[in-house]
Formats: C-alpha cells, sequence, structure tokens
C-alpha cells in the first residue's frame, strides 16, 4: 500500500519538492553516463537535444552492473533499458523511440512516462472533492486517461543526477492544470543497483486536496525490442481478484475472483493462451487491460505484484511494489504506426506493460482505496522492477 508520511512542517515539505534543484546541482543538458563501447543503443544524444516551452530536453542514462537504463526528461520517461539474456547479450527490453520529435510526433504518447497526476480511467472526467465537481479534459472517448490531454507525460522535468546510478526527475504542476485542484509538487527518483534493479520512489505534496495515482508507463518485449510477438511470454500475478469494467474500461466497482476465468495468472500462463477466448472482459479490453487486485502482505514494506518469462531470451522481470493494483495491458492497441529506435515498428502486441498503481476510476469508486492527497501530507510509493535469467 502506498505510504503517507505525516509532515512535520507543510510549507518546508511543499517547498523542498518544488526547489529541490536549489539544493543540488542541477544535472546540464546532454551530460551522459559513460556507456559501454560494445553497446548499441540506436541512440543519438543530439536527436534529444532541443527546447520545449523554454525548457530543455535532453538524454540521460545511470547504469549499474549489467543493467543500464536511458532516459529522456521529456515526460520523465524510459527510452530503453539492457540487461543480461540467457546467452549474456545485452538486451533492450524496454521499447522506445529515437528522438524527442519522435516522442512528441507519436500516435502513443505513452512509451516509458512518467504518468500523472492519475494514472488510468477517470470516469467521463470527473470527480469530486469535498462536494466540488472537478472535470478533466477527455482524451478516451468519454472518459479521462492518464491524466487529460497533456499529462505528465508530454512536459519537460527539471533533472538532476546525482550518480551514475541515480536520476532524479521533479515538476511543479499548477493548480488548475488539466482540472485538478492545487499546487502539487512532484518528484520520481529513478534508480539502479548491481543486482538489476530498477527502482522508482515517487512523492508529491499538495497545497489542496487533489487525486494523485502516479505510475511508469513502461512497454516491455523481454526478447528485446522489435524481436516480434509477446504472446509467448509467461506470465504469473499474484491477485486472486481484479476489477471487471464496462466497455469504456471504467470499473464497475466491485472485485472479482480470476479462479476460473482467463485473468487467472496465479500460475504460469503464456500471454497469448487465453487472450482471445469468448469472454465478455476480454471483449471490453480488446485482450488484457485490467487492474489485478494484489494479494498484499501487511508486514512486508514491499510486495511481490508479477514475474513475467522472456520465451527466447529467458530473461525474467519482477515487479514488486508497495502498491495495492497492477494494471497489466498486453498491447491491444499497437497499430504499426511508430517506429522504435531499433528500427522495428509497433506492430500490433509487440510489447507489453506492467503498471503499479491504484485502482482505476479510484475518486469517484468509494470502496477503492482512496487517492485523495491532502495538505499536511506527503505521497511516497515505491516499485521495483527486477531482472534475471530463468533457472
Amino acid at each position: 500500500m502506498k505510504v503517507y508520511k505525516i509532515a512535520a512542517v507543510y510549507a518546508l515539505s511543499f517547498l523542498f519538492l518544488a526547489s529541490c534543484q536549489n539544493t543540488k546541482k542541477e544535472e546540464q543538458p546532454g551530460k551522459e553516463t559513460a556507456m559501454d563501447t560494445n553497446l548499441d543503443t540506436h541512440l543519438k544524444k543530439q536527436d534529444f537535444d532541443t527546447a520545449i516551452d523554454g525548457k530543455n530536453v535532453s538524454l540521460y542514462y545511470i547504469k549499474a552492473s549489467n543493467i543500464t537504463v536511458a532516459f529522456t526528461n521529456y515526460g520523465a520517461r524510459i527510452v530503453g533499458l539492457w540487461v543480461k539474456d540467457k546467452n549474456g547479450k545485452m538486451t533492450d527490453v524496454v521499447v522506445g523511440l529515437n528522438s524527442t520529435k519522435a516522442y512528441q510526433n507519436s500516435t502513443e504518447p505513452y512509451f516509458g512516462a512518467t504518468i500523472g497526476r492519475v494514472g488510468n480511467r477517470i470516469a467521463k472526467g470527473t470527480f469530486t472533492v469535498d462536494g466540488k465537481a472537478y472535470h478533466i479534459p477527455l482524451n478516451n472517448d468519454a472518459n479521462s486517461l492518464h491524466g487529460g490531454l497533456k499529462g505528465f507525460q508530454g512536459v519537460v522535468w527539471k533533472v538532476e543526477q546525482p550518480n551514475d546510478k541515480t536520476l532524479v526527475f521533479t515538476y511543479n504542476s499548477p493548480d488548475g492544470e488539466e482540472g485538478f485542484p492545487g499546487n502539487l509538487g512532484v518528484k520520481v527518483t529513478y534508480s539502479v543497483d548491481d543486482s538489476q534493479n530498477l527502482k522508482m520512489e515517487y512523492e508529491a505534496t499538495t497545497d489542496k486536496k487533489t487525486p494523485v495515482n502516479l505510475t511508469n508507463h513502461a512497454f516491455f518485449n523481454l526478447n528485446g525490442e522489435g524481436s516480434g510477438t509477446v504472446l509467448n511470454h509467461k506470465v504469473k500475478i499474484n491477485a486472486d481478484k481484479y476489477t471487471p469494467v464496462d466497455g469504456g474500461l471504467i470499473p464497475f466497482g466491485n472485485l472479482e475472483a480470476v479462479a476460473g476465468t482467463p485473468f487467472d495468472f496465479t500460475a504460469f500462463h503464456t500471454i497469448g493462451e487465453r487472450v482471445a477466448t469468448d469472454n465478455a472482459q476480454l471483449k471490453n479490453g480488446k485482450g488484457y487491460d485490467h487492474n489485478f487486485v494484489l494479494k498484499t502482505a501487511a508486514s512486508k514494506a514491499m510486495n511481490e505484484a508479477a514475474t513475467v518469462v522472456g520465451d527466447k531470451s529467458g530473461i525474467v522481470m519482477t515487479v514488486t511494489t508497495q502498491e495495492p493494483g497492477l494494471q497489466f495491458y498486453s498491447g491491444n492497441f499497437m497499430q504499426g504506426k511508430n517506429t522504435f529506435k531499433s528500427g522495428a515498428k509497433d506492430d500490433f502486441r509487440t510489447a507489453f506493460a506492467m503498471e503499479t498503481q491504484h485502482y482505476p476510476d479510484a475518486p469517484n469508486q468509494k470502496a477503492f482505496p482512496s487517492i485523495i492527497l491532502e495538505p499536511g501530507t506527503t505521497y511516497n510509493t515505491v516499485s521495483e522492477y527486477h531482472f534475471s535469467i530463468e533457472k
């Protein structure tokens, strides 16, 4: 579950997030961590160096033993992630594009991005806080998705790099941005370690009550970007229940058992094994695009969420989180309209997402865990992707 820490002095807490760049030297645009000379990332720094809304955008790397991750501060997004496969080859398991311009022009705006203020959907783009209705722009048919028209994926974040293993992104979202109340200070820290972990720590404070549900929207192919379908990847999800949805992918509000359904991933199944089953929920999502209710242990700070195995590479990704939910998306809306950095197209179901989160439409679902952040408290939640080789 998400941890909310009571701030000793709220003003100092919010000021910290709003101006943390003043406490450390801001990373200069374009500075890169040295890369292995034999690792071809298909990326060039000059293709990311630009300015958007008067703010500098560039390409950054963090690196530890057997793991390298590329980022851009346009959307605080992961551009690529390299780990070793079963043959010792460094393999890029996160699909991405090769320039800032490509991300700006992409028909899929969420590749690798930090998502906010509210990840997933808000029904009809409307919610109420203390009796006042707020309206978020509709960008997903009749609903709002991932924070509205622009969202955090479409802004330039401040960035600092305290060491080769860590990047810190900050953004101050003003009161009324995308219709949300309150000035929200956001800080996201991405770090790697020598055990092949990518850690994501999210923090936020506000001066008005506001919904917050931050996540990362990396699209994965554990066989490598451009290697084809993910349907033969094996998946296990630590969830006995999920939140069924209507045709607009808005939850009905109930929790349904996965047992006896194509949503039962309590043991390993391939993504493609049951995705074409004659099932109303799979039809609504055009495949898997559902929130799984994770089994959590109160005594553990981090809980197992999912394990995914690449069928060709032998790469294993284990997801752990403090969040109560996991959105599993099987790449159902990929249409081959964008070109990855490797030159391959984003064809149908050539990548999947595992987004740690609170439940969809939480502001309108009283039975769901709340995502309302109040002044005087700090939103803080951690998720990790760990990589290894199948034994």
